[in-house]
């Protein structure tokens, strides 16, 4: 395989793709085979629809000179990215976590973006296959690169660091997601520090969050730029923070309103507003950006329907995320308040301990309408006044068509899986 001379292709290209419903003229399209389907098959079709050239590891699909076989299109894709990146030489920022990692990421690509020309990686493509389509997607005209980092087992963020070569690092947070790969708590900790101890070997640089114990304890022997609330040995102190549903960063002499909802989301706008200063955006350009960013994607989005104010987070769930929701949602000033809480996934065999510490934790609060949906809440059902679990969301929806809710405040909070935004079909 002759990276270089693969790469001399791309660099022909407009783009790369690997879904021929999506494909661009003048593409690359690389044939990665899936569980269920061989997109070798799609090479033909990709040529047609306008690729220029197509990465196969089929030889039964090789149609002229436009076809490059190579033995294995997926590890070709991941050799692809790291000579681009190498041939590019851009500074690049890498962020991973077990929560906020996309909203964080969208806000330092705000932020950025008001000085430099920047390219961050597209909604949570921010895995093995992911982490290098973004850094394809870097060209000689983007001034820094800003990567997005998934993981749920350990040595991923290890081999991401390795395609994607970071200059500059984020962890936002280490919680418990992705318990099941991980092996627990111990294991998210042990997977999410693979990025500092690949800046640490490489001398470069973390941006730190003084206010969690982890991150300052695991980086001691890190460079590093950090950010706290009142705290005078951060690069970057935060005068006051507040969230009432909406976060109020008080910095210097600015008063930054966000559309952001939950304290839970004041340090993923912290982090980015260290991140502007360390960079060299002005102070008044950072608030700009900052206040202009709207959440989407069912991310703590704030709805109106009808009579009902909704914060809308059912992109996804853990227990850190779960409980911080719940905590930020019990903190605001509203009343007639309901929570609509779905099953957290891939918590492996912490499952029915972590379901039933949820329900447990909510056994004393008053004045809240609680419902809670799937087999995971089901199985630590209790008669508690206002508490209503349903095994299924299809019980659940038959439920809301009898009943009705007006001029209620109501958090929804779910797993992906459990694709809670449904509920709004019937509020």
């Amino acid at each position: 395989m002759d990276i270089k001379y693969i790469h001399s292709l791309f660099l022909k290209c407009n783009s790369v793709s690997i879904d021929t419903r999506k494909i661009e003229s003048n593409s690359l399209f690389v044939a990665i085979k899936g569980d269920n389907f061989d997109a070798n098959t799609f090479a033909k079709e990709a040529l047609g629809k306008g690729a220029s050239y197509v990465l196969i590891d089929n030889e039964n699909y090789c149609i002229d000179e436009r076809t490059i076989l190579v033995e294995n299109s997926l590890i070709a894709l991941q050799e692809l990215a790291k000579f681009h990146r190498q041939y590019l030489k851009l500074p690049i920022i890498a962020l991973t976590g077990s929560n906020g990692k996309t909203t964080t990421k969208e806000l330092i690509n705000v932020v950025l973006s008001k000085k430099f020309k920047t390219k961050a990686t597209v909604g949570n493509l921010n895995n093995h296959i992911g982490v290098p389509l973004t850094v394809l997607s870097f060209t000689s005209e983007t001034e820094i690169g800003i990567v997005e980092m998934g993981a749920n087992h350990q040595k991923e963020i290890e081999f991401l660091c390795e395609i994607a070569t970071p200059d500059f690092g984020y962890i936002t947070n280490f919680g418990k997601a992705h318990l099941e790969g991980f092996g627990g708590v111990e294991g998210v900790i042990k997977g999410k520090s693979e990025m500092y101890h690949y800046l640490s070997s490489n001398g470069k640089l973390a941006f730190i969050n003084l206010e969690d114990k982890i991150q300052v304890e695991k980086s001691k022997t890190l460079k590093s730029y950090s950010f706290g609330i009142n705290k005078e040995n951060a690069n970057v102190n935060i005068s006051a923070i507040a969230a009432n549903p909406f976060v109020e960063i008080q910095y210097s002499n600015h008063i930054i309103q966000t559309h952001l909802i939950g304290l839970y989301n004041a340090n993923n706008i912290n982090a980015a507003l260290t991140i502007g200063k360390y960079f060299g955006v002005e102070e008044i350009a950072i608030k700009e950006a900052l206040e202009s960013y709207i959440p989407e994607n069912n991310r703590s989005q704030l709805i109106t329907k009808g009579t009902n104010q909704i914060i809308l987070d059912a992109y996804n769930a853990n227990p850190s995320s779960m409980a911080v929701a719940i905590e930020n949602f019990l903190q605001l000033d509203n009343s007639n308040k309901i929570m609509i809480l779905g099953d957290m996934f891939e918590l492996g065999q912490e499952s029915q301990e972590e379901h039933k510490v949820i329900v447990n934790s909510l056994l004393d609060t008053q004045n809240v309408t609680l419902y809670f949906v799937g087999k995971e809440f089901y199985a630590h059902k209790t008669d508690k006044n206002d508490f209503y679990f349903f095994e299924t969301f299809d019980a659940f929806s038959e439920y809301l068509q009898t009943t009705k809710m007006e001029n209620r405040s109501i958090l929804i909070k779910g797993s992906r899986g459990m694709a809670l935004e449904r509920t709004l079909n019937f509020l």
